[in-house]
């Protein structure tokens, strides 16, 4: 079962993966930080964004400028 942070974590990644390819964006090591989870100590859920080659992460730029302005 997961635990209300890690389930908010996983809409969090769907919510970002959706946005993304609203954009032609895919990240395919977008996922949850799973060493975050194995901590001692309760912490909020790490998303991992992972590698992307130069043209992804031009495109990612872009989005990002074109969201800003």
């Amino acid at each position: 079962m997961h635990s209300p942070a890690e389930a908010e974590a996983d809409a969090c990644v769907e919510e970002l993966r959706g946005a993304l390819a609203a954009h032609g964006i895919t990240l395919p090591s977008l996922g949850l930080d799973l060493p975050a989870f194995a901590a001692r100590c309760p912490v909020r859920p790490l998303i991992g964004l992972g590698n992307c080659n130069l043209l992804t992460a031009k495109a990612l730029a872009a989005a990002l400028r074109k969201g800003a302005a």
